[in-house]
């Protein structure tokens, strides 16, 4: 999109994760012109490598992080209520070992975590009878005795995207596979310089620039203010395993392993089990990360520990990794380090600010929005009240009927499509599903199937309005249609959109 050569943005959002895309939400929400960039798709890095959980952090209690864990805890009821069909309870097992701390103390922790979650709709923890019951049926038989407890599971890149849709849809301008490539304070402003992914230069000014680039937020800080400033980060690479589904029922499992790390086994897109994750410190972010065969060791030798079938790592069907750019506040081991975040603002009297976010969780994006806007109210007279709290995200408004409702709806309305089309299209589109199908009564009639219930009406859909313009962003991000698609499907949806997007240009 070109600017009016006299277009001043309020904000100039570098970095559409989790992180960027909420604030531009926000900001744009509140009336502020707001354009955001990536170097990449939207949520392409971080923001869609993730173990998809909106949790509280049981574990950050054994760190006393109290504060943080009441604020995830207090998010995650305000995601549910804003994303019902992107977020839903999940249910969690803990299998208890003797190595492990006392039933007792585990049973106060569980009971301290539903505390701080005041008002929640959640079910409560409690110990659970593993011997003979469906939660244990998984399991080795010397794990007789367990907790249960609940957290929210996500859709974490279709989270950051309806962010940036809603973003749009309130005047944001939103640009993907553009990077910022120079910055300068001029006259109060920034004068910013981005660069297309054709090599097409252009430049913009705002009146501030936020560095919410997640793993590479030091690296830009550095590149624009000329040093990196005394916050720093941990970089952790966390990968994940993806195999066919490990058990019958919808309930995932929390397994501690000797060395006091956790990994999750989490039921994932119906036919599949979600294993992860691993902490590997990483020197300099690293664009494309990718899971080592010790890291898919690792976790197969946890599930095998707890599990009666052992794992092992060609069972996998997909693997993906992701950085998680941690504030670094000097503890020895990643698991240790804070989920926490911190906002450093550089500028004197009469300059641009300049704010960079360090840090950081998925779940707690919104409140972050909310905290980077109060620390730039002196530089925005006027701004207008925290809103997004009580506003859905795109698709979100289901109603009293709830995601079954929507169903029910769909079904009617659309009798000759499949109940499992309609179920991931509500699962992804939430209230938008009936405008991805239009006038569409058939599957014939949505055009190409790609396989794994990916249709062209849907592709279209993704393009026009969810930036899609690979494979891989349709496959892997808005939806994991990739588990269930061979070689040659991938290749004809690659050459569709070739042939759609060089159309449209």
């Amino acid at each position: 999109m070109t600017d009016r050569a006299d277009t001043v943005f309020d904000l100039l959002v570098v970095g559409a994760g989790i992180n960027g895309a909420g604030l531009a939400r926000d900001a744009a929400g509140r009336g502020l012109k707001v354009l955001i960039v990536d170097q990449g798709d939207i949520g392409g890095a971080t923001s869609s490598a993730s173990t998809k959980l909106i949790h509280g952090g049981l574990r950050y209690l054994e760190h006393y992080e109290f504060g943080l864990v009441r604020e995830s805890l207090a998010e995650r009821e305000i995601l549910l209520s804003i994303a019902p069909h992107l977020a839903h309870e999940q249910r969690f097992v803990i299998p208890h070992t003797p190595a492990q701390r006392p039933r007792w103390m585990i049973r106060l922790g569980l009971a301290l975590y539903d505390g701080l979650a005041r008002g929640s709709s959640l079910k409560r923890a409690e110990g659970v009878d593993l011997r003979g019951t469906p939660f244990g049926a998984p399991l080795r038989p010397e794990f007789a005795r367990g907790f249960a407890y609940s957290d929210l599971a996500t859709d974490d890149a279709r989270l950051t995207l309806l962010n940036a849709v809603s973003a749009a849809q309130l005047g944001a301008q939103v640009t993907a596979r553009t990077k910022l490539v120079g910055a300068r304070r001029a006259g109060g402003e920034w004068k910013a310089v981005l660069q297309a992914a054709d090599g097409a230069q252009r430049e913009c000014a705002a009146r501030i620039l936020v560095n919410a680039a997640g793993p590479w937020t030091a690296e830009l800080r550095k590149a624009i203010a000329g040093d990196a400033g005394p916050e720093s980060l941990r970089l952790v690479k966390g990968s994940h395993l993806v195999v066919p589904k490990l058990y019958e029922g919808g309930q995932a499992y929390l397994l501690q392993n000797d060395d006091g790390r956790i990994a999750f086994v989490i039921p994932f897109e119906d036919d599949f089990s979600l294993v992860g994750t691993t902490e590997v410190p990483l020197e300099a972010p690293d664009t494309a990360p990718r899971m080592g065969a010790a890291e898919a060791d690792y976790l197969c030798g946890l599930v095998s520990r707890f599990f009666r079938t052992p794992l092992r790592p060609e069972q996998a069907v997909w693997s993906y990794a992701g950085i998680r750019a941690l504030y670094d506040d000097g503890q020895g081991s990643a698991s240790a380090v804070s989920r926490e975040y911190r906002l450093t603002v550089d500028g004197g009297a009469g300059e641009a600010p300049l704010l960079s976010i360090f840090g950081g969780k998925l779940t707690t994006y919104r409140r972050l929005a909310e905290r980077v806007l109060e620390r730039l109210q002196p530089w925005l007279p006027g701004l207008r009240p925290s809103w997004s709290a009580a506003v859905h995200l795109p698709g979100g408004g289901l109603g009293k009927g709830g995601l079954p409702g929507l169903l029910l709806e769909l079904a009617r309305r659309y009798p000759k499509l499949s109940p499992d089309l309609l179920h991931a299209l509500a699962h992804r589109h939430g209230t938008l599903a009936a405008r991805v199908l239009g006038q569409a009564q058939t599957e014939a009639e949505l055009g190409a199937h790609f396989g794994g219930g990916l249709h062209a009406a849907e592709v279209d859909y993704m393009i026009a309005h969810e930036w899609a313009r690979s494979a891989d962003d349709i496959l892997w991000r808005r939806t994991k249609c990739g588990l269930k698609t061979n070689e040659a499907a991938r290749g004809r949806l690659a050459d569709y959109l070739r042939e759609r997007i060089t159309a449209a240009s």
